[in-house]
């Protein structure tokens, strides 16, 4: 069987993603390209390495008939997804890749991203989009919210270690560094070349980064108890990627072991082997998280790392995870190819 897809929002860095993903997927058919400011224009004019492609013209949200799609992939800013979803036909399946319905609670999404949610009643219908941890819950959904890219990073990183209660969830600290790609395709001074290239910075520095949002939540529910982690993004002068360096108190056996055992049968996470450390050269393009497990000097801590391409696995490619399982397709379809090299 074929499915009918739409993506919205596909101008941009993700929706130019889940075009190049989808259209090698045997068991789906982009039906319609949703834009803003490119409606009107064709594929090969916004995105020229995909002029092979034979596909509708871009257009305006209104102007896409509804009645024989069957998955929606939203990939809008952040604010506007949900005014978009909200006005959706409610049998279409959609998969939001914006933070619009990462957080359940209203008044937390109010706080980190500074107004009240324009579709509350939805909040509660939607399932956190974290494949692997959400399996089943993402198989019977109609609205799934993809995770943030670093975000997802984080947690691949965390979730198991928290869930075998085999480190201080008082001390960890997670450095983590991510490609410009990730701040999206907007234009904007800060991410202008002659601004970026050359160098790196820390930026939501402390307390603001919108992420911690998502940390807080997934934690503290997987602990049974209030976790709040230190943590630090940092761009860096990349087009894909992030690596996320993790510190942790815990025997790095103990930590090595139970990373090895949480995902001994999960096709698209690595664990490496003891003491070898991952690259973002070595997972670009692909929808592979590679992780890595070293002790760290000081006895009783280890330093837990991974890597993974924001846009694929970190958005697109996790988007597309959760839409195989929505639509009952084998979960690895479409997503099996590998890493680009050099």
């Amino acid at each position: 069987m074929t499915y009918s897809i739409a993506i919205l929002g596909a101008s941009g860095y993700t929706g130019a993603e889940l075009i190049r993903l989808i259209s090698e997927h045997p068991s789906m058919e982009i039906k319609a390209l949703g834009a803003y400011s490119k409606a009107g224009k064709t594929l090969a004019s916004v995105f020229p390495h995909l002029r092979h492609l034979d596909l509708p013209d871009m257009v305006k949200f209104d102007e896409i008939d509804w009645s024989g799609i069957d998955l929606c992939f939203c990939a809008l800013p952040h604010k506007t997804s949900q005014e978009v979803i909200r006005d959706l036909p409610k049998s279409l399946k959609i998969v939001d890749l914006s933070a619009d319905f990462r957080l359940r609670d209203p008044e937390a999404y109010a706080a980190w991203y500074g107004n009240p949610h324009g579709a509350v009643e939805m909040q509660g219908e939607a399932v956190y989009g974290l494949s692997e941890f959400y399996r089943e819950e993402i198989k019977t959904a109609r609205l799934v919210a993809g995770t943030g890219c670093n975000a997802a990073t984080g947690q691949f990183v965390l979730r198991p270690l928290i869930a075998a209660g085999v480190i201080d969830l008082d001390e960890i600290i997670l450095d983590l560094k991510c490609a410009v790609s990730g701040a999206g395709r907007a234009l904007k001074e800060n991410l202008l070349h002659a601004e970026l290239s050359e160098g790196y910075h820390a930026y939501a520095v402390g307390s603001t980064h919108r992420h911690l949002g998502e940390f807080d939540q997934e934690f503290s529910a997987l602990a049974g108890r209030n976790v709040k982690i230190q943590f630090t993004p940092h761009l860096v002068p990349a087009n894909r990627g992030i690596l996320a360096t993790t510190y942790v108190k815990g025997d790095a056996q103990v930590v090595y072991d139970t990373m090895v055992a949480a995902y001994a049968d999960e096709p698209f996470i690595e664990v490496l082997p003891m003491g070898e450390t991952p690259s973002t050269r070595h997972i670009r393009g692909s929808n592979f998280c590679h992780i890595g497990v070293v002790a760290d000097r000081i006895e009783g801590r280890a330093i837990v790392i991974a890597a993974l391409d924001n846009l694929t696995k970190g958005s697109s490619g996790q988007a597309l995870q959760n839409a195989n399982l929505m639509l009952g397709i084998p979960e690895t379809t479409g997503l099996m190819m590998a890493p680009l090299f050099p």
